[in-house]
């Protein structure tokens, strides 16, 4: 499929999604968020993909937020439909049957710092910087940064980000939990494509489980989400996945996971 604002490329059980407006900072428009929704789609259905690497084209931006000269146009009605459907798309890719990587490798403001949070997994570029400044122009996040932030750092540093509207970098940003790691720029996507294939190499029932047992986990209270743990766990002994990599590590050989 064509498309106008992203590239997609797959290579072997890995595929790299890349917002590619690179001229205004890779911002996100309507335009964009549906195409993001279609390459999701298509992602969700393709059984040979195991994770998802998430990054912005060119060197200055991941994505620099939603686009406002778009948005200076919109209704109050068409604000909360745009809303909503970045909050779709969004938590699409927080639910993917499929661990998702953000390679942030710049400003990531706005609706880019509420797609980052909405991956599995965050590496950050030495370049990148991170904020919600919604504020400064009189508006609030609104693709779920008031919720996934408060919910990646504790709730009184949240409502500092979001109230103050102030930039963090890469380093403060790992500092207070909302980066796994910080990489130099030119390591960035190897770093990403490694981690990338390690996890491919896992039984991919059993992280997509581990995945959903951790996002549903966090809207439950504890006794409810071990429950839910359990019944994984189980569910995951009726997997050919499960038998072939006891099977291998009984037998001290390699495992050939096929999502089974």
């Amino acid at each position: 499929m064509g498309w106008n604002n992203i590239l997609l490329e797959k290579e072997g059980h890995v595929a790299v999604l890349t917002i590619n407006r690179p001229k205004v900072l890779n911002a996100l428009n309507a335009e964009t968020l549906a195409e993001i929704d279609a390459a999701l789609d298509e992602l969700a259905a393709d059984k040979e993909v195991r994770v998802l690497i998430i990054t912005g084209a060119g060197e200055k931006a991941f994505v620099a937020g939603a686009d406002i000269a778009f948005m200076s146009k919109l209704t109050p009605l068409e604000a909360k439909h745009f809303s909503r459907l970045g909050q779709q798309v969004f938590s699409k890719i927080e639910n993917l049957p499929v661990a998702v990587i953000a390679a942030v490798n710049g400003f990531a403001l706005g609706g880019g710092c509420e797609l980052a949070m909405a991956c599995d997994i965050r590496i950050a570029s030495e370049k990148a910087r991170f904020g919600q400044p919604e504020v400064n122009l009189g508006l609030i996040a609104g693709f779920g940064g008031t919720q996934r932030l408060t919910r990646l750092v504790n709730p009184g540093l949240a409502k500092e980000i979001l109230f103050t509207a102030d930039n963090y970098g890469a380093e403060e940003a790992m500092r207070i939990g909302l980066v796994n790691h910080v990489v130099p720029a030119e390591e960035l996507l190897p770093f990403c494509k490694e981690m990338a294939s390690r996890i491919a190499a896992r039984g991919p029932l059993a992280v997509r489980l581990t995945k959903e047992a951790v996002n549903e986990g966090l809207e439950m209270d504890l006794e409810k989400a071990l429950a839910h743990e359990a019944d994984l766990f189980g569910l995951v002994f009726t997997s050919a996945d499960r038998a072939e990599g006891i099977d291998a590590f009984l037998n001290k050989r390699k495992p050939v996971f096929k999502g089974e």
